[in-house]
């Protein structure tokens, strides 16, 4: 099988993915969440003329001349409402949230009133008709739409929503993806790894990309080089109705690479597994029913990369959520080698600068190399057989955070 370049891979893998229907949840579950239906405020916000500031609310016309000598007559804590009409001479104490007394049209803030006692003020500063009021309605009325169909429930859109008297949301279903790590190799993290072995690694950052686009995971932990083993987490995934499998390790075609022959033993039909991109040039795809099954290979910088470049845009689509890889321009400060048959995606770091953004590859491009990994903020994006680069060419990087 030809290696396939890595936009028509990303086009085939994402060919028919549609996202998966609705389901109802409580805001506390919401968060994050993409909406599935527009939304129309149940109430009006505020519900009433309402005190912006501590204060006393007054008329207008009774402080147009400084200062000005008033009585209290009464109190409106928030909450509460001041049950009488304000007349002329009169103020009513009021604090922010408030309702506004009938008959009153401003709000003096404390700051600028003289408590004389014995129920007397004295206003010593200016106040314009209307201020420190919010008007009925100021920031939506009831059947208003206030968010349409694919926003991301972040915390502000969270709050409007409560505030609009929803206690629950009609959101796209989150896909469920199921992550099995293989090898005999590896061990969980806090092991004490014998000759030959190694902490397994990839599935943390596979499954914090995933989730980073809404989707929900399922670890199946880490299966032997048996195909009994591999089989029954491949089943334990089918089980839970997951919308992909993504397989870490053991998709190529070495004698204990068995993922390949495990899956298309239960029916799956391969669509690849060799792209011309470096690291990770041993991915493949392919569906089982409705599942999607994604191999990613088994070196670290080689599986997370792969994962920000076909997972993350994949479960973004089955989520219904909106999603564009971040890819800028940049300027390279360190001359660079003419590439090979692949597509690279060379770690580096990217600053911004009077100039625009510089960018400084790291030397050593290993793929077992997560330390680099986690320092680079992105990949420079190399197309296959780019001639060298010198100090200050053109580059197009890929943002990894």
């Amino acid at each position: 099988m030809a290696l396939l370049p890595v936009s028509e891979a990303l086009e085939r893998l994402l060919d028919g993915a549609e996202p998966g229907g609705s389901e109802t949840v409580s805001l506390r579950e919401a968060s994050g969440r993409v909406l599935a239906a527009p939304l129309h405020a149940l109430r009006t916000q505020p519900p009433f003329a309402a005190s912006a500031m501590d204060g006393y609310a007054v008329r207008a016309d009774d402080i147009a001349s400084l200062p000005a000598l008033l009585s209290v007559i009464g109190e409106a804590p928030a909450g509460k409402q001041f049950s009488g009409t304000l007349s002329h001479g009169h103020a009513v104490r009021i604090f922010t949230g408030a309702p506004v007394p009938e008959g009153a049209d401003t709000v003096v803030i404390q700051e600028n009133v003289r408590d004389l006692g014995n129920g007397e003020i004295e206003v010593v500063e200016p106040t314009t008709p209307g201020r420190n009021i919010r008007a009925k309605g100021l920031d939506f009325r009831q059947g208003d739409l206030i968010l349409d169909t694919g926003r991301v429930l972040d915390p502000a859109a969270l709050s409007l929503v409560a505030a609009a008297n929803h206690p629950e949301v009609e959101v796209a279903k989150a896909p469920l993806v199921a992550i099995i790590a293989t090898g005999d190799e590896l061990l969980p993290p806090g092991s004490n790894p014998g000759p030959g072995q190694i902490i397994a690694s990839n599935a943390y950052g596979v499954a914090a990309i995933a989730e980073s686009v809404g989707a929900r995971v399922l670890d199946l932990g880490i299966a032997p080089d048996r195909t009994e083993a591999i089989s029954a987490r491949v089943q334990k995934a089918l089980d839970a109705k997951a919308d992909v499998i993504v397989t870490l390790g053991g998709a190529s075609v070495g004698d204990h690479d068995l993922v390949h022959g495990v899956l298309t033993g239960l029916g799956m039909d391969l669509d690849f597994w060799k792209i011309a991109m470096r690291p990770g040039k041993p991915l493949m795809f392919g569906r089982l029913g409705k599942t999607r099954c994604i191999g990613l290979p088994g070196n670290p910088v080689a599986s997370l990369i792969c994962a920000h470049i076909f997972l993350k845009p994949l479960l973004a689509k089955l989520g219904d959520r909106p999603y564009s890889a971040d890819i800028r321009n940049g300027i390279l400060d360190t001359a660079m080698a003419a590439n090979e048959l692949r597509q690279d995606y060379v770690r580096a770091v990217a600053r911004e600068t009077a100039d625009g953004l510089v960018v400084t590859p790291y030397t050593v491009q290993d793929s077992s190399m997560l330390r680099t990994l986690a320092d680079a903020n992105c990949a420079i994006m190399r197309e296959p057989f780019a001639p060298a680069a010198e100090i200050g060419s053109p580059c197009r990087v890929l943002m990894l955070r």
